[in-house]
This record gives C-alpha cells, structure tokens and sequence, in this order.
C-alpha cells in the first residue's frame, strides 16, 4: 500500500508539473501576442487556436468529417498493409530462398523516399482516399514484414523441437508456440507502422487531397491561418498519442499470460 500511495503521489505531482508548465507558457505566448511582441500571422496565439477548435469540431462538424476521411484512410492502410506483411513473412520463413531472392527488390524499395510516390499514387489512383491508402500501405508493410520476420525467427528453436518431439502438428507448433512467442517483436512493428500509416496519409493529403486534415494544413497555411494550422497539428500530435496508448493496452491485454 506505501508503494502506491508513493506511485500515485509521483503521478499526481508530474501532473501537477506539467499543468503549471503549459499554464506558464500559454499564458506568456498569449500576452506576448497582446503587446505585439510576436506576430499572430506566423505565430498563431492560444486563445485563436482554442477558438478554432471550438467552431469546427463543437459548433460544426467540418473537422470531425475531415479526421473520419484521415483516420480512414488510416485505418485501411494499416490493416492491408500489416496483413500483406505477415503473410509476406510467412512465405519468407517457409522459403528462405524466396526471401534471399526478393531482399535486393525489398531492400531497394525500402530505402525509396516514399513522399516521391505520392504524384504517382495519384496518377494511378486520384485525388480520393485510395492514393493515400497506397502511400500509407507502402510505408506500414516494410516496418511490420521485417518485424514479423524477426519476431518469428527470434522463437527458441528448443521449444519447437520439444512440440516436434511430443507430435504436435505444424499448426498446432505455430498457433501454441511460434504466435506467441513472436507477438512482442511483431506488436512493436505494429504500434510503429500504424502511426507511419498516418504519417503517410497526412504527408499525401498535404501534397494533393479532396479532403483530410492534412488537405486542411495546406489549404490553411496557403491562407497564412496559423491558429488553424496549429490546431491541426495539436491535434495529430495527441491522435498519434492515443494511438501509442491503444496500442500499449492492447500489447499488454494480449501479453498477459506472460
């Protein structure tokens, strides 16, 4: 009990911390914006960002249809893009020679700037929502393929020749044994290429878009709307944030057995 008491007292007290922090520091960017200290058109100022917020996700619902059509695209490019890798990784476990064969083309790729495929992806794919799926797959599949490929290798070898040995069948060694085992190193590829998902959305969506939040900045900063410009960004900044969290929770809820 003294333990959590201490932890709670710890919490609460960088709680604390942070709270007078950013009450310090609003509070001076905001009166140095009133005396004309800092230019509000480069600078933006908090109450500007605040009441930016305000009109467009509690008074309207244009920034709530703006993030669905981001977080969507999100969503889609992460999941095609981790399922195409795992099974990617599979084959590559299975057939060594395959992977040999495909690493130069991987690697090649892999180390391609992605932004320069976004006029590309739009070529092929439009304005919509599916080049930035595109963009956002080819950034998610790299970073969980070579985690799943390292998260299954990476499981003892003395435990699955001991399932061998008790005539375990091939699937039953890879649903017991080699699935869970390999799910930390996986799981941390997965928390990483959800949020280059998005980073692949908005970075595509600032470039060319029809809608999105990253459409938004650009059209937003090509009018000198920095409060606006800077909302956004708070508020990709704590969507990232919530992502590492759910992510966390649910690596640990899976992981508890351990």
């Amino acid at each position: 009990m003294p333990i959590n008491s201490k932890t709670h007292t710890v919490s609460f007290g960088m709680v604390g911390a942070h709270v007078v922090f950013l009450s310090i520091f609003l509070g001076l960017w905001q009166f140095a914006v009133a005396q004309g200290w800092i230019d509000q058109t480069f600078f933006g100022s908090p109450l500007g960002i605040v009441m930016f917020l305000f009109d467009g996700f509690l008074l309207g619902t244009r920034l709530w249809w703006e993030l669905a059509w981001s977080l969507g695209g999100t969503v889609s490019a992460f999941v095609l893009g981790s399922v195409a890798a795992i099974l990617a990784a599979l084959v590559f476990i299975n057939y060594p020679r395959l992977e040999k064969f495909a690493d130069p083309y991987l690697s090649a790729l892999n180390s391609m700037p992605r932004i320069a495929l976004v006029p590309l992806f739009i070529l092929w794919f439009g304005l919509g929502v599916a080049s930035k799926i595109a963009m956002g797959f080819t950034l998610t599949f790299f970073i969980v393929l070579s985690s799943a490929v390292a998260g299954i290798r990476g499981v003892n070898q003395d435990h699955l020749t001991l399932m061998s040995t008790l005539g375990a069948r091939p699937r039953q060694i890879f649903s017991l044994v080699t699935l869970p085992n390999a799910v930390p190193v996986i799981f941390s590829g997965l928390r990483l290429g959800l949020v280059y998902a998005l980073l692949g959305v908005i970075g595509s969506e600032i470039i060319a878009s029809e809608h999105g939040l990253g459409q938004q900045i650009s059209y937003l900063a090509s009018t000198f709307n920095m409060n606006g410009v800077l909302a956004l960004l708070i508020v990709l900044a704590a969507l990232a944030t919530l992502i590492n969290y759910g992510m966390s929770r649910l690596e640990h809820y899976l992981l508890r057995w351990q």
